[in-house]
């Protein structure tokens, strides 16, 4: 009796292990992760504030510090940054960048560039897979305006 009750919760668990392995992605068991959700986009960059300051001398101006991470293979939704003047500098690894009306450069540790106000940003990306890239970032911009915004998803 013990060895029937044995052989037929063996059995039973062999039959959920194979409906669950048969089953499709949506009713699998929590837990699993489908072969397709492991597919991503790139990651994206982080941005850490390190000063925002009214100038005092522009009346309704405000400068703009941060650091930009890129984490490796990182990349930039295309964007602009409204009216604001924008100088960015290469603090570690390399960063591939295009403005619109512009080619394609790489600038590595030590560079730098400007964006004249409404430049459109079509790429930003660290150039590695495996090293990640940091830049410093300084916007003079109108008080109050937002300082990125990204192109809407095609």
């Amino acid at each position: 009796m013990i060895r029937a009750r044995l052989a037929g919760g063996l059995m039973a668990a062999a039959m959920v292990a194979a409906c669950v392995a048969c089953a499709p992605t949506a009713e699998r068991a929590i837990g699993q992760v489908p072969v397709a959700a492991t597919v991503s986009q790139p990651p994206s960059e982080t941005q850490s504030l390190l000063l925002e300051q009214a100038l005092p001398n522009a009346k309704g101006r405000t400068f703009t510090s941060m650091i930009v991470n890129f984490p490796p293979a990182a990349r930039a939704v295309p964007h602009r940054h409204g009216k604001a003047f924008v100088y960015a500098y290469v603090l570690e690894g390399n960063v591939r960048s295009r403005l619109g009306g512009e080619p394609v450069r790489t600038y590595r540790q030590g560079e730098n560039w400007v964006e004249p106000p409404g430049a459109h940003h079509l790429l930003t990306e660290n150039t590695s897979r495996t090293q990640p890239a940091k830049l410093l970032v300084i916007f003079v911009s109108n008080t109050g305006d937002k300082l990125k915004v990204d192109d809407p998803p095609r």
